[in-house]
C-alpha cells in the first residue's frame, strides 16, 4: 500500500491509498480557498451521562445532489470536487461538514472507490483490502492526536438510513470520549469477569454461538460471523476475529488476508435477503473498537457490527416508542429465523 498525503484548499487534510506503489499523486485542489466553519460543541446529559454533540453548521451539509454534482467523484474539467485526483483507488479526507472537529476530536470522509453507481459488495477482495488497510492506518493516525479516546469506521448505506451522498463511501469518528455503548459493553464484560472467576464475556458469547450454532451464518478460518442471540434489528450480523484483539491495529496477516471474502459475502447475501426485485438493501456496518486508555482494553474484542433497517420487503423498521422513548427494543425477526435467511441466500 502507497500513502499520499496532501491539503485541499481550505487546509483539510486528504489521503491517497493506493495499491501500487509507483502511484503519483500530484494533483493541486484549484477551488478558492474557504475556510471550513465549524460550531461544534459536546455537551454531557446529567441524567443519562451521555455525550451529545451540538453541530448546527451541518444543517447546511450538502443534501442528495445530482449524480453529474457528486463532491466525492473524481475532479473533471468544469467540475471541480473534494478529490482534486482524475481517478482514484481509496482516498480519506476531513470532512467539511464535521460533527466533531478541534478538541472535541475529528471526522473523516472514506470513499471505497471513484465508480458513483459502485457499492461496497462491488468491490474486489484487493479493493476491500486495501480499504482494510486504509481504516487501520486512520485508527493509528488519529490514535495519536491528543483529544481522541476511541476511533469509530462504519459506513450507512442507503436514502433510508439517511444518507445524503449516494457515492459509495464511509465515514470515520475519533470521539474525544468513551461512547456509551461501548462502556456499556464494557460494564457488562467486568460483571462476567467478576461472575465466572476472571473468563472473558467476548470470548464466552462467541464460542456459545458456535457451540449453538442455529445463528451462525458464516464461518472462516479467521472469522465468525453469527445473527446474535438477542439481536436488536431485522437482519442483524456480528462478525469476529477467531483471536481476540481489541482493535483493527492487532489482526494478524491471516486475519487481514481472509476479511474481505467473508465480508464481501456478507453484503451480498444483504443484497439478497427480500429478493432480487427489491432495491439494495440499506445497512450500517460498524467497528467496534476498544478505547486506547481504558484500563480493561485488552479484554474488549474487535467486531464489527452489520444491520439493515428494512424488516420485510417494502417495510421499515422505525425506532417507535419503546426503542426512542425506552430504549427498548422490539425485532420481529426471530434471530434464528433471520439467520437461516442469510445461509439460504449464499451468492457462490
Amino acid at each position: 500500500m502507497k500513502k499520499t498525503a496532501t491539503r485541499l484548499a481550505d487546509g483539510r487534510e486528504l489521503v491517497y491509498y493506493d495499491s501500487r506503489d509507483d502511484a503519483v499523486r500530484d494533483a493541486v485542489d484549484r477551488r478558492p480557498p474557504a475556510p471550513t466553519v465549524t460550531t461544534g460543541e459536546i455537551r454531557r446529559d446529567a441524567l443519562l451521562g451521555d455525550s451529545v454533540a451540538i453541530a448546527s453548521h451541518r444543517q447546511d451539509r450538502t443534501y442528495h445532489p445530482p449524480p453529474d454534482q457528486c463532491p466525492l467523484c473524481p475532479s473533471r474539467a468544469g467540475r471541480l470536487t473534494e478529490i482534486p485526483a482524475a481517478d482514484y483507488e481509496v482516498v480519506v479526507f476531513e470532512n467539511r461538514f464535521p460533527s466533531l472537529a478541534g478538541d472535541a476530536g475529528r471526522c473523516e470522509v472514506v470513499c471505497f472507490t471513484a465508480d458513483h453507481n459502485a457499492s461496497f459488495a462491488d468491490l474486489g477482495e484487493d479493493r476491500a483490502a486495501l480499504v482494510l488497510a486504509a481504516w487501520t492506518d486512520r485508527t493509528a493516525e488519529l490514535a495519536a492526536l491528543p483529544a481522541v479516546e476511541q476511533v469509530f469506521c462504519f459506513e450507512n448505506r442507503g436514502k433510508e438510513i439517511g444518507v445524503t451522498l449516494g457515492h459509495p463511501h464511509g465515514q470515520i469518528y475519533a470521539y474525544p470520549f468513551v461512547t456509551p455503548r461501548t462502556e456499556r459493553m464494557l460494564a457488562s464484560a467486568a460483571a462476567h469477569r467478576e461472575r465466572t472467576a476472571g473468563r472473558n464475556l467476548f470470548d464466552d458469547t462467541v464460542e456459545a454461538e458456535r457451540t449453538d450454532g442455529r445463528r451462525i451464518v458464516l464461518e472462516g478460518e479467521h472469522w465468525t460471523a453469527f445473527v446474535p442471540y438477542a439481536a436488536h434489528w431485522p437482519y442483524e450480523v456480528h462478525l469476529y476475529p477467531r483471536r481476540r484483539v481489541p482493535d483493527l491495529l492487532a489482526l494478524d496477516d491471516a486475519a487481514r488476508t481472509e476479511f474481505p471474502q467473508l465480508y464481501l459475502e456478507l453484503l451480498r447475501r444483504f443484497d439478497l435477503i427480500f429478493g432480487s426485485g427489491e432495491p439494495p438493501t440499506p445497512y450500517i456496518s460498524a467497528w467496534h473498537q476498544a478505547p486506547f486508555h481504558h484500563p480493561h482494553r485488552s479484554e474488549f474484542a474487535l467486531h464489527l457490527e452489520l444491520f439493515t433497517v428494512r424488516r420485510t420487503p417494502g417495510k421499515l423498521k422505525f425506532l417507535a416508542g419503546s426503542e426512542s422513548g425506552m430504549s427498548v427494543f422490539i425485532n420481529d425477526v426471530p434471530p434464528e429465523a433471520a439467520a437461516a435467511r442469510l445461509r439460504e441466500v449464499a451468492s457462490a
